[in-house]
């Protein structure tokens, strides 16, 4: 008993129905069905509710004609009808791939099976209100397609030597050369606890670090560190939000040559690439992580399988492949 999770059938609902009205309880009617108590409280429990067509009551013909109702509703969508295709999907959302990507990947692999991103939205945000929660396997986790507002309060004016994105190459605008980066800290519900993370404008790669505080000089010594090794070319200029934190960055100008430019005030969208990468990187690092317990090791290992996913902007290359790819030329 308990472990048979077929749908239930037109004559187990009439033979529920029989049960119910000889006063029998639903314990009862699960063990002489051969199904949980679980399976026959939510079967009465959801056509039981009364209707213009249908008085209160457990009704076993209205149930069955409502359950083939959903299973022809279920079967719009793709993935619902083409189960090995659902589980390809399941795995790949489930490593931290987006829609789109799974979509370009199997395009560009020549995969047998394919399916659209939209395809795998729609039949996820449906699965939402079926309580699968398949959306907790997207990157940002949302519960409802569509943006959620942001607010904030700017500090520019205690941020020397700003300059802003107006005096940006244009080159670095259109993405047209490697080189330029964008910065921007992971926080963490405990106080204190926050992650550096920097992303190349070109290749989409980042680089992700802890940091013991929060401080202006400190966070420039850590960007600093990171971008040292790499050549000149690829090092070209870094793009801030307004926080204090980033206020030392006229320090990486003296250290490395790199330009810094600052994004124009409640415009975090201005930097949005890593902004992205935050919100990606939040499926192995939520907010209520304790960073104090998570290893350089894990920390390296989640920015390896962000920089080894393939991207929708990058013709579905991932962004190691094209950053390796432009280091060798420099």
């Amino acid at each position: 008993m308990g472990t048979h999770y077929d749908q239930l059938s037109q004559a187990e609902r009439i033979e529920i129905y029989r049960l119910l009205e000889n006063g029998c309880s639903q314990a009862r009617i699960a063990g002489e069905i051969g199904r949980a108590r679980s399976t026959i409280y939510r079967e009465i429990k959801r056509n039981s509710k009364e209707t213009k067509q249908y008085p209160a009551g457990y009704q076993p013909l209205r149930a069955q004609a409502r359950a083939e109702r959903r299973r022809q509703r279920d079967h719009r969508f793709k993935l619902q009808r083409q189960p090995a295709l659902q589980k390809v999907v399941r795995k790949r959302l489930a490593m931290g791939w987006s829609p789109k990507q799974i979509e370009g990947r199997l395009a560009v692999t020549n995969a047998p099976m394919r399916i659209s991103a939209e395809s795998i939205y729609r039949f996820i945000y449906h699965r939402v209100a079926q309580k699968d929660y398949w959306n907790r396997l997207l990157p940002k986790r949302k519960s409802r397609r569509g943006k959620l507002s942001r607010g904030g309060v700017s500090a520019a004016k205690f941020i020397k030597q700003r300059r802003t994105l107006d005096e940006r190459p244009e080159a670095a605008n259109q993405r047209a050369e490697p080189g330029h980066w964008e910065a921007d800290l992971m926080s963490f519900s405990k106080y204190g606890e926050h992650i550096l993370v920097l992303h190349e404008r070109t290749s989409r790669i980042v680089r992700i670090i802890r940091i013991a505080n929060k401080t202006a000089v400190h966070v420039a010594d850590k960007i600093a560190r990171l971008l040292a090794p790499l050549p000149s070319l690829l090092k070209a200029s870094i793009t801030f939000d307004n926080g204090t934190e980033f206020a030392h960055h006229y320090t990486l100008h003296k250290r490395l040559g790199v330009e810094t430019f600052f994004c124009d005030t409640h415009s975090p969208w201005q930097k949005g690439g890593v902004e992205n990468a935050i919100g990606r990187a939040r499926r192995w690092l939520p907010r209520k992580t304790k960073l104090a317990e998570i290893s350089h090791q894990k920390i390296r290992a989640i920015a390896e399988k962000y920089n080894n996913t393939p991207r929708h902007c990058l013709g579905f290359w991932t962004p190691n492949e094209i950053f390796n790819s432009v280091a060798l030329q420099t």
